[in-house]
């Protein structure tokens, strides 16, 4: 039996599941009945376990997902919605993550853009990478609000901290000259460096025109478009069905 100091001290060194397990295995017959090497990895397991689990649950709290329950093993295939499975099973992989990719979902309102969205970010907190949620309306009253309190620079670091930003419901109002700025701004910091997930109704090929101004549009989509992949989804509303994803 590990004596009170030993205990203290691993609790000293923040290894407190490894003394719990360690107390649970005295108690187990089955437990002391195996080797020391054994028993260490079972330790060892529960401590990088409990570790790994407050990592995901820490990163999905500072991601501020829509939807943090969303995962990609829940995601539905139905025949209608039209969802490449093939695609969104590489997707899973982060490989686009580590390539700087961009994912571009489309398809009418109710969907299901925002679940897909959340939850390839939520895949990516479990890989160990940092994201973060916005909906892109109120990202620009986040914006504006750091241009009159002097935030500025210091949100838009945050927004190129992230290894994958979500912006959601692109393109469902009118846009300011500063919007159009802000965003190209945001995007600037993270082309090459970073992965971006853009949800909207309206698909690429109405972005251009969208955005309006001809110079600005044409860096934005740029930027977003290449490289990207192309998630369309189908269907009608999801939201008139029960547990819809």
């Amino acid at each position: 039996m590990l004596t009170t100091p030993t205990l203290d001290r691993l609790k000293g060194l923040r290894l407190d599941t490894f003394a719990t397990a360690w107390q649970a295995q005295q108690q187990d017959p089955a437990a002391t009945a195996l080797g020391f090497d054994e028993r260490l990895a079972l330790l060892v397991d529960a401590e990088h376990l409990a570790r790994e689990n407050k990592r995901v649950q820490t990163a999905l709290k500072e991601a501020k997902l829509r939807l943090s329950q969303a995962c990609v093993e829940d995601i539905d295939y139905a025949a209608r919605r039209e969802l490449d499975k093939a695609l969104v099973r590489q997707l899973a992989t982060g490989r686009w993550i580590h390539e700087h990719h961009n994912i571009l979902i489309t398809g009418m309102t109710g969907t299901g853009k925002t679940y897909v969205a959340c939850a390839l970010a939520q895949q990516a907190c479990r890989q160990g990478y940092r994201a973060l949620y916005r909906r892109v309306p109120r990202l620009f009253d986040e914006l504006t609000l750091a241009h009159a309190d002097g935030s500025y620079l210091r949100l838009l670091a945050r927004f190129a901290r992230a290894d994958v930003l979500v912006l959601d419901d692109w393109g469902l109002g009118g846009l300011r000259d500063q919007d159009r700025r802000d965003l190209l701004e945001v995007l600037e910091d993270r082309t090459g460096t970073r992965a971006t997930i853009v949800t909207s109704q309206l698909p690429p090929t109405q972005w251009h025109d969208y955005l309006a101004d001809p110079t600005t549009a044409d860096a934005i989509c740029d930027r977003l478009l290449h490289p990207a992949h192309r998630l369309a989804l189908k269907g009608p509303s999801r939201r008139k069905e029960p547990e819809t994803n």
